[in-house]
């Protein structure tokens, strides 16, 4: 079954329910992965098998992953997928009550705390990628002058560029180029600020 584009996240339950430490990493796991098993994904979190299963069956109530098909002959084995090609949480979807709004916060600073994390992972084992891998990984900041309209049009161009570069990456890969691939996260964040 083909997975939807992406998955626009706007009820409290569902984003309370991505916003547990756990589930977001088993999350990315899966997308990461394309399909796990919970074995596979306990091992990789340290964490118990059932209780493993028991948040990938509560992302599952909330439609965000699903059984996906077995990719071995162990008929005994759960796999599980990503049901879209990622999740949107937008401000603006809870807005509208102090409990979503203030439910919203804590979910962005969670997913803010885990991106910063696994940029710190690669920090500190840096001098283990070479040197190829350390000239590719830069940080950049950017001061911009910006009206809204024009930092929208600019995340929709960022969001564009990176789309392409997937498709080409997962494309080349599925030909078989898989010399020197290897999983890449790109953060941005664009926000406003006073000095």
């Amino acid at each position: 079954m083909p997975r939807e584009e992406n998955r626009r996240v706007t009820d409290i339950g569902t984003l309370k329910a991505l916003a547990h430490p756990l589930r977001m990493k088993l999350y990315r796991l899966l997308f990461v992965s394309e399909a796990a098993t919970a074995s596979q994904l306990a091992e990789q979190v340290d964490e118990a098998v059932s209780l493993v299963s028991y948040h990938l069956r509560t992302l599952a109530r909330h439609g965000l992953v699903e059984e996906a098909e077995a990719r071995s002959s162990d008929g005994r084995e759960r796999w599980w997928r990503p049901v879209s090609e990622g999740v949107s949480i937008r401000d603006e979807d809870f807005r509208d009550a102090p409990e979503k709004a203030a439910a919203h916060l804590a979910a962005s600073r969670l997913f803010l705390e885990q991106r910063v994390e696994m940029y710190r992972t690669y920090l500190d084992a840096r001098a283990h990628w070479g040197a190829e891998w350390n000239a590719a990984a830069r940080d950049t900041e950017a001061l911009l002058r910006l009206t809204p309209g024009e930092l929208t049009a600019l995340q929709k161009d960022l969001t564009d560029l990176l789309r392409r570069y997937d498709e080409q990456g997962r494309a080349r890969e599925a030909a078989g180029d898989t010399e020197g691939r290897e999983h890449v996260a790109l953060h941005v964040y664009g926000f406003p600020f006073r000095l």
